[in-house]
């Protein structure tokens, strides 16, 4: 699966491109503004894009009010069309997300209910509707919003014509914009037939197509073999890098790690390729969320150096603040363009290190040295072996363990390192050591 060697950049593309949180219905070709970043997503290394909601919607992506034409407030299908064209020519897989559980208001079956009530075509294909009761919009009946949302209007999935109508959209953005795979929202409230029937579809139109299903907290291994999925968010680990990191508290990742991915029987997730990140659209940027900005870069070696799918949300390779109580449109901003820093630089080489690596695109996890605040894990698959040494204390630490090996290239620098008499750790520092 290609999916499993690659490094994913993520936009959310109205706030990308500047589009108003309001659907006003003008025309404007905005997506377009991704050709533009071309040229410094492949020089960051990434080599697939997520691109957050395109389609229709009412407002902010996720209320969809149709899945076959892109968001007026973003172009037209053409110009999505010559993105993914371009995007394609350079490299670079598309993964769209697929908001299935819940659409808009605006969504034409939900409206035609609202005008037709009782004899509606489509009163079946949302989850529940009462018609003698009423909801927060004062419709004169109520219905099943997503988590209490009723902006968001819940589908039914068991409803033959409801995944029908989904399964003609995804075939469209197949056949039309030649997309590589889905990103499911709220992958943990969709029924598991669908997901089943989801996954046969799509294998069956394109080879190697990717589903990526978005979930919290759980036994990840299990819900990927119960939704039949390539892959889900480890959100679990999301967590466990930043607090480990202010707490100083390498443990904590440590034992997180381990739990999902080690050598023991009980590890819940071995094998998994979870997508990793350290943050997202839906969080507090995690250059807002490190205490000490030195250990911003530890935070990426650690993203990029565990198992997993390493995913850069657009903006944060450079450092971009913004917290989740400013509310959802501060972490979705506008850039005028890219910026390049030595942060960026280091996720580049740590991009190319990855890409390049067996050991780090299919190793298994061991622990081999993990104070407070060092550690150093090893990545092992068929005879490559890439060890990951993080020093989160101001000060040099002299790290004695056994490394199996004399000597070893330091992969970001590309220095040879010696493990005779220990191995130092400088302050603040991440190192890959290829043996």
């Amino acid at each position: 699966m290609w999916a499993y060697e690659s490094v994913f950049y993520q936009i959310y593309p109205l706030g990308f491109c500047g589009a108003p949180f309001e659907n006003d219905g003008v025309l404007e070709h905005r997506i377009l503004k991704v050709l533009d970043w071309i040229p410094h997503i492949k020089r960051l290394g990434a080599n697939a894009i997520y691109f957050s909601p395109v389609f229709e919607s009412d407002t902010h992506g996720y209320n969809t009010r149709d899945y076959t034409k892109i968001d007026v407030r973003l172009g037209t299908n053409e110009d999505f069309k010559r993105v993914c064209d371009e995007l394609h020519k350079n490299g670079i897989k598309v993964v769209l997300d697929g908001v299935f559980n819940h659409v808009g208001r605006g969504f034409f079956a939900f409206q035609d209910v609202l005008k037709n009530r009782e004899n509606s075509q489509y009163k079946d294909w949302f989850a529940r509707i009462a018609f003698d009761g009423n909801s927060c919009y004062n419709d004169g009946l109520w219905y099943e919003g997503w988590e209490g949302n009723y902006d968001l209007v819940k589908l039914n999935l068991w409803n033959e014509a409801v995944v029908q109508h989904i399964f003609s959209a995804v075939e469209g953005w197949i056949n039309e914009f030649d997309i590589d795979g889905i990103r499911l929202d709220v992958a943990y409230c969709l029924d598991r037939g669908f997901l089943r029937r989801l996954r046969e579809f799509t294998d069956s139109k394109k080879a190697d197509f990717f589903l990526l299903g978005e979930v919290l907290h759980g036994e990840y291994g299990r819900m990927l073999s119960e939704m039949n999925i390539h892959s889900v968010t480890n959100y679990q680990c999301y967590k466990g890098i930043h607090s480990a990191i202010n707490s100083q508290n390498m443990f904590e990742i440590i034992h997180s790690l381990l739990r999902l991915f080690g050598p023991e029987d009980w590890t819940v997730a071995r094998g998994a390729h979870l997508l990793s990140f350290a943050d997202n659209h839906d969080v507090s940027r995690i250059a807002s969320i490190i205490q000490n900005p030195a250990h911003l870069p530890l935070c990426y070696g650690l993203v990029f150096g565990m198992p997993g799918i390493p995913c850069v949300y657009y903006g944060s390779e450079w450092g971009t603040k913004a917290d989740k109580s400013q509310g959802d449109p501060a972490l979705r901003p506008c850039f005028e363009k890219p910026e390049w820093n030595e942060l960026t630089d280091l996720i580049a080489k740590l991009s190319e290190i990855k890409k390049n690596s067996k050991a780090l695109n299919y190793g298994g996890f061991k622990s081999l040295l993990l104070t407070n605040k060092q550690c150093i894990f090893e990545r092992n698959r068929d005879g490559e072996r890439v060890l990951v040494a993080i020093n989160l204390d101001g000060c040099d630490y002299m790290a004695y363990f056994d490394a199996g090996a004399a000597t070893a290239t330091e992969l970001i620098t590309g220095n040879t390192h010696e493990f005779a008499g220990g191995s130092n750790l400088p302050p603040y520092s991440v190192q890959y050591w290829k043996i």
